[in-house]
């Protein structure tokens, strides 16, 4: 298995784009190739960095992130508990 998941839009070719299960916040992050990877699906890298902001069970969030090497960083602005910590990347399981 892999930390990341391709996927695949029939109405948007060619569309390449991966997703990964977020520890921090616990959703689903989806990255499109016009961030710069390294190419690797279990250890991977994308630059820069990447922020989501959503709404989940009536509340507002931010999870801010670099990932590198197959590890995640969350940066300062994170919502949630790993604020300021980095982990590595699980399994995407389906």
């Amino acid at each position: 298995m892999s930390t990341l998941r391709e996927i695949e839009n029939p109405w948007q070719k060619p569309y390449r784009a991966f997703a990964f299960r977020c520890p921090g916040c616990g959703d689903n992050h989806v990255i499109d190739t016009s961030w710069q990877w390294n190419g690797d699906m279990d250890k991977p890298t994308f630059s820069p960095s990447l922020i989501v902001r959503g709404h989940i069970d009536g509340n507002d969030y931010t999870c801010h992130s670099f990932i590198k090497d197959g590890e995640i960083q969350f940066l300062a602005d994170s919502t949630h508990l790993l604020s300021g910590k980095t982990v590595m990347l699980s399994e995407f399981v389906v």
